[in-house]
């Protein structure tokens, strides 16, 4: 068992990343649709939006992943606080998928902050616009289908990540032969 980690911390953050996967997934499946209205009182066109859910499912998402990440940053120190890691194989491989976790988690949350934030312009923001070929824009499909990808990503990458850092932090540290007195003498005899 030794170099297991807590069963507890791997649970949480697998939790914590499968609710935002599934925020994710929501919130693609509910991003705003804007449909032309014609005001003819007032000889305008412009755009009505759905309801603003998806908003709330994105940053819902992003706010689950980021505490999964927090947890696991507490609880290994960063990697760069607490107990030293020995050296050895893992050591490299915690040193790979704290990095790769890492990208991966940016890119997740990119991909959700920036989806929520321009289905919410779109929702929140409507203009009387004067024009004949109107389009209502809306948000791209798959932005938040890239953000639950990478939200996955980011759940695999932690698990190994905290594998390998309490294998490395666990395992003990390969001492080197003490060298005070050498088997040679170098000096002559007086």
């Amino acid at each position: 068992m030794e170099g297991k980690g807590s069963t507890l911390v791997h649970l949480l953050v697998v939790v914590l990343c499968l609710v935002a996967f599934g925020f994710s997934i929501a919130a693609e499946r509910r991003r705003s649709v804007g449909t032309l209205f014609e005001d003819k009182q007032r000889n305008a066109t412009y755009c009505v939006y759905e309801s603003d859910v998806a908003t709330g499912y994105g940053v819902g998402a992003f706010l689950f992943l980021l505490s999964g990440e927090s947890l696991l940053m507490c609880v290994t120190k960063c990697m760069c606080f607490g107990r030293p890691l020995t050296s050895g194989g893992n050591r490299a491989w915690t040193i790979i998928y704290f990095l790769s976790s890492w990208a991966s988690f940016l890119v997740a949350e990119a991909c959700l902050i920036a989806g929520a934030t321009k289905n919410a312009y779109h929702t929140k923001y409507r203009g009387i616009i004067y024009a004949q070929n109107l389009g209502c824009e809306t948000l791209r499909k798959g932005v938040f289908i890239a953000g639950a990808v990478f939200v996955v990503a980011t759940m695999i990458l932690n698990v190994y990540y905290y594998m390998y850092f309490t294998k490395a932090t666990s395992s003990p540290a390969s001492h080197k032969a003490n060298r005070s007195s050498s088997t040679v003498g170098m000096t002559g005899y007086a």
